[in-house]
């Protein structure tokens, strides 16, 4: 983008070029929308984004909010935004934590570590992501059924249902306030000039009081903390269940962003200088020791830009769900489309919407990169 003094260094000539450009491009985007409008309304297709008050009249898999199906257009499409956040935020942070497992073990010097990651990283990096996707999905729904579940001590049940688990009773926003402060603690913590491991360790402390706040807080008097899943007949009663496109999805990203993440890891540790490694080993510095304050800073630098991009894909391949019915964004939006026949209004909602998120991550991989560059000094 240009900014002020690069307008002052050009030319007239230049700026009229400029303006130009500019010109014909809004020309063209605006013949382009007048053209639509017109053929639109020719084949007798309203334009406009009135639809989004009627009824959808269908039912999908997945929801973290309350649905029916007499849920209007809007609510159904911010439904499936929220899927497609809660799938893509989860399956980035358990990759990049996979990942990084799967790098340092590519950079080990124990030959069966090593042997083992390559592996990993060869089968599922090399493998197409939806294929991976259906696969467990096929597993997952050949699971027993209900009353055969498999159980972790009579908390947790696998079925061919899904996954059921305990779950917080307090309600859905108090979590989600506890979210965005824990999201505002993290940036905030970013921006000071505190110490890496004390700026991880500050944070999950914070996040982990503000659960504890929100559940003393919020919790219904008389009424447990947890609600436990308990089998009546033949469904699961109370708790969360997760469907099973929902677990395969997160599973099949998770597996295939790591082998990616654990690839850029590997070449970040390579890059750390052997003299600096030399010298740590010369001050009897255990292995671990090494890894954590002089490799694994060292190679953060180089680390965090191909890693940021990495996680704005990982949140792009939310949209291979649709191969398995799990209703994510881009599930609801072609489904909507179908239905409504909103396409131009559907898809540019789709689009402004993972334009908003992977420019957000964007910034915070920004913020990270400067708070890890090297400062100099004058």
């Amino acid at each position: 983008m240009l900014g002020w003094r690069d307008w002052k260094r050009m030319t007239a000539p230049e700026i009229a070029l400029q303006i130009g450009v500019l010109a014909l491009v809004i020309a063209v985007v605006l013949g382009a929308y007048i053209s639509a409008t017109v053929n639109l309304s020719e084949m007798g297709i309203t334009s406009g984004f009135s639809f989004l008050d009627r009824d959808t009249g269908w039912g999908y898999s997945f929801s973290l909010i309350e649905r029916t199906i007499d849920d209007t257009y809007r609510k159904t499409l911010l439904i499936g935004f929220m899927n497609t956040l809660f799938v893509g935020f989860i399956s980035i942070f358990f990759a990049t934590i996979l990942g990084f497992v799967i790098g340092t073990m590519r950079d080990s010097q124990n030959p069966g570590l090593k042997a083992l990651s390559s592996i990993y990283v060869q089968i599922f990096r090399n493998v197409p992501l939806i294929l991976q996707i259906v696969f467990l999905y096929s597993i997952l729904i050949h699971f027993p059924g209900p009353k055969q579940a498999f159980s972790i001590g009579d908390m947790i049940f696998m079925s061919n249902r899904g996954v059921m688990v305990p779950i917080l009773t307090i309600p859905l926003w108090t979590m989600a306030a506890a979210a965005v402060a824990s999201i505002a603690l993290a940036y905030g913590l970013i921006r000071s000039g505190v110490s890496t491991l004390r700026m991880v360790l500050t944070w999950l402390s914070g996040t982990a009081g503000l659960v504890v706040l929100a559940i003393l807080l919020f919790t219904p008097e008389g009424s447990n903390i947890v609600s436990v899943p308990y089998l009546k007949g033949l469904k699961f009663r109370e708790g969360l269940t997760l469907p099973v496109e929902l677990i395969a999805m997160i599973i099949g990203i998770v597996l295939y962003s790591a082998a990616y993440i654990g690839e850029v890891v590997r070449g970040g540790l390579d890059e750390v200088p052997k003299g600096l490694i030399e010298a740590g080993e010369s001050l009897g510095l255990g292995r671990f020791v090494i890894w954590w304050t002089i490799k694994m800073p060292m190679a953060l630098r180089s680390i965090i830009p191909p890693l940021g991009n990495q996680w704005i894909f990982t949140m792009k391949a939310t949209t291979v769900g649709v191969a398995i019915g799990f209703s994510d964004l881009f599930y609801i939006v072609s489904t909507s489309i179908t239905q409504s026949g909103q396409t131009l209004e559907l898809i540019g909602i789709l689009m402004a919407c993972f334009l908003a998120v992977n420019f957000t991550l964007a910034q915070i991989v920004s913020l990270i990169n400067a708070r890890l560059a090297l400062k100099g000094y004058d």
